[in-house]
């Protein structure tokens, strides 16, 4: 092995395919590298972008660059610099600190009411606004709702990173880790999209977790709290590809959460959202864990300018003990294919496929290990849709792997029927071809999916 090959080696780069076979032709930099031509709508050209996604690959050396903290992120990024960059994560980075890269907890962010000069907190939150009292169903206003406000703000302004245009943000070697991070890859604008043509690989995600979640009383009959972060948040972008990255709760589980207002409290929001009228979006060989709302493709039913657009390729991701939005979907074209879905007893399992208003799902070729506890009827979940393809998946039963229409047990327990068309056919596979054999699907992810590190 040449000299190059040793050095990806040892930074775990060879084994979840930044090389192209024979290290003779294998690109000098991992993080120049582009999805394959037919790897999902993420490798689609457009005008903007007759290339589809290539991230930073055409980054100057002075914008590659190695960080290992806070601070050296954001000033690499330079949000929103379009200057194609490079940037290698090493180590573990974590967002909740100050500039002196101190660690900060939810106490340090806490603010004051400006009228009352009382800090947030908890308790007396839930007294004033408890709604089996006095203040009964009023959405929260004055008091200690200003001091979560202003306490949430000082959370957001430390967590919240913003991913500019043309930007590649990879891991090196087995521990590149964001914690508490939230990746905003967005424009300046608000309406429309724009090409932000943005690869994020190899990295661990953990503990996206909200401090100060709002409490919502006229969110479902008796109320929710909702909490602020992803992960990653793709919002009025195109062009974007999610590979080889791990998501997992570790530090603030949910079941370790308190129940207030009859609610557990939700400090975590999704992992990957993707929104806002984007498109052109592959994730890929993920490993999603531990955690309940996983991806929400399309953001309220209203959001009618996302018709056309949230076209968007799942293929050999690991859902691993998820809760459900894996992905849930309103207007998008999404193909969902050769993905893993393991629940067992210990999962708050509610579904995977949300079918929202307007949806066209495309599910091929996926792998279903749930425990006997959950039925082939509670894949799907209706949300106002009315069709979805569900073609070549199975769902485990003993050592074997049956094939199972999940339309059909969808419908015949539950009003009003799916159709089994969603209305389209996909062209574009990660091997340029087809989906992998069904059979073949759970070995290969539990192998590969996530960043290049052992499985434990």
């Amino acid at each position: 092995m040449n000299s190059t090959g040793k050095t990806l080696m040892s930074a775990g780069l060879l084994s979840i395919g930044f090389l192209v076979p024979g290290l003779a032709a294998a690109p000098a930099d991992p993080g120049r590298e582009p999805p394959a031509p037919s790897d999902g709508f993420a490798a689609t050209p457009t005008g903007a972008l007759p290339a589809g996604t290539t991230g930073g690959a055409g980054a100057a050396s002075a914008r590659t660059v190695t960080v290992g903290s806070r601070a050296e992120l954001i000033a690499a990024l330079k949000y929103p610099d379009a200057t194609p960059k490079v940037l290698y994560v090493k180590g573990l980075i974590d967002a909740n600190v100050d500039d002196a890269n101190a660690p900060l907890n939810c106490r340090d962010y806490a603010r004051p009411d400006p009228a009352t000069g009382e800090l947030f907190n908890l308790h007396a939150y839930a007294a004033m606004y408890d709604p089996a009292g006095p203040w009964g169903r009023k959405p929260p206003f004055g008091g200690q709702e200003n001091a979560r406000l202003a306490s949430a703000a000082a959370q957001e302004n430390r967590v919240h990173i913003l991913v500019p245009p043309n930007t590649s943000i990879v891991g090196l070697g087995t521990d590149a880790t964001l914690v508490g991070a939230w990746l905003d890859i967005r424009p300046l604008r608000t309406e429309g999209n724009a090409p932000m043509n943005v690869i994020v690989r190899n990295l661990a995600f953990e503990d996206a977790a909200d401090c100060f979640p709002e409490w919502s009383p006229d969110d479902g009959p008796t109320g929710n709290w909702n909490s602020q972060y992803d992960a990653i948040s793709v919002r009025n972008a195109t062009h974007v590809w999610i590979d080889h990255n791990r998501f997992a709760d570790v530090r603030t589980r949910d079941e370790t959460q308190p129940v207030i207002f009859n609610h557990k409290l939700q400090v975590h929001d999704g992992l990957v959202d993707i929104t806002n009228e984007s498109d052109f979006v592959t994730v890929s060989w993920n490993h999603f864990t531990a955690h309940d709302k996983t991806m929400l493709i399309g953001n309220s039913d209203g959001a009618v300018a996302d018709r056309g657009k949230l076209r968007v390729t799942l293929h050999h991701n690991w859902f691993d003990g998820v809760g459900q939005r894996a992905p849930r979907v309103r207007y998008g074209q999404v193909h969902v294919y050769d993905n893993l879905y393991r629940a067992d007893l210990n999962t708050n399992y509610h579904s995977s496929w949300g079918v929202g208003i307007e949806s066209r799902i495309y599910a091929e070729n996926n792998w279903f290990d749930l425990s006997a506890s959950y039925g082939p009827m509670e894949v799907i979940d209706g949300k106002k849709g009315t069709q979805i393809t569900a073609v070549g998946n199975c769902w485990r039963s003993g050592e074997r792997c049956v094939p199972t229409d999940f339309v059909a047990a969808w419908n015949a327990r539950f009003d009003p029927d799916l159709s089994p068309d969603a209305g389209w056919r996909p062209t574009l596979y990660a091997s340029g071809g087809a989906a992998d054999p069904v059979t073949d699907v759970k070995a290969r992810v539990l192998a590969e999916a996530g960043p290049a590190r052992p499985k434990k």
